[in-house]
């Protein structure tokens, strides 16, 4: 038997390598979008525990299931692009800002899955208040390492000029939506509807980018 026929082909190997990120990309956004679809309840930022309970109340399963497609499947789907990103641009500084922001990011992320898992459960008002507010202030946390993943995206240089300007609008829109979630100023709440759709197009079309190098 041939060795070609005991193992596949070298170029077949590194083309399902490369596939990675652009499929992680694309299961990224489907994730999300799937995680809207459901119709969980989103209460105000500064909601009070009374107000929560009541908004959960009776949505437990599209709560615990929003919480796991748009926090949970997402951690993994940022770590893959952040370690690929940050694998394409070694030995630089913006190796090592999207390597640690990208898992710091997805590691809040995950966080915020467990939390909000307990949370769709909660009926204790004072404890659904704890829990509520952790989530959303983890969020803001969150949504600044994300500002600094897309900022070493685009000091990457591998990124299409499209999609390094999309960069630099996410890093400003997401590091504005950051402070409201941190701080809990429902005000600002609606800038997340800007950043969340330019972070969707800025994982996938990086995903989809780093999966082209190479080829």
């Amino acid at each position: 038997m041939s060795e070609s026929a005991v193992a596949p082909a070298p170029s077949a190997q590194h083309g399902r390598l490369l596939a990675v990120p652009a499929v992680t990309g694309i299961a990224y956004t489907a994730s999300w979008i799937a995680g809207l679809s459901v119709g969980a309840p989103s209460p105000a930022l500064n909601a009070d525990g009374a107000g929560i309970v009541a908004a959960f109340a009776g949505h437990e399963t599209v709560t615990a299931a929003g919480f796991v497609l748009t926090e949970g499947l997402p951690a993994a789907g940022l770590a893959v692009i952040s370690f690929y990103l940050a694998r394409a641009t070694r030995r630089s500084a913006a190796s090592t800002a999207a390597g640690t922001a990208g898992l710091l990011a997805a590691a809040i992320s995950l966080t915020q899955c467990v939390l909000g898992l307990v949370l769709a459960g909660s009926a204790e008002p004072g404890t659904a208040h704890l829990l509520y507010e952790a989530v959303n202030r983890l969020d803001g946390v969150k949504m600044f390492a994300l500002a600094v993943l897309a900022v070493a995206g685009v000091a990457s240089r591998l990124l299409p000029r499209w999609l390094a300007y999309a960069g630099v609008a996410l890093a400003v829109s997401i590091a504005g939506s950051g402070v409201a979630y941190l701080l809990l100023i429902q005000g600002l709440a609606v800038l997340a509807y800007v950043s969340g759709v330019l972070l969707l197009l800025f994982v996938t079309a990086t995903g989809v980018v780093l999966g082209r190098i190479g080829r």
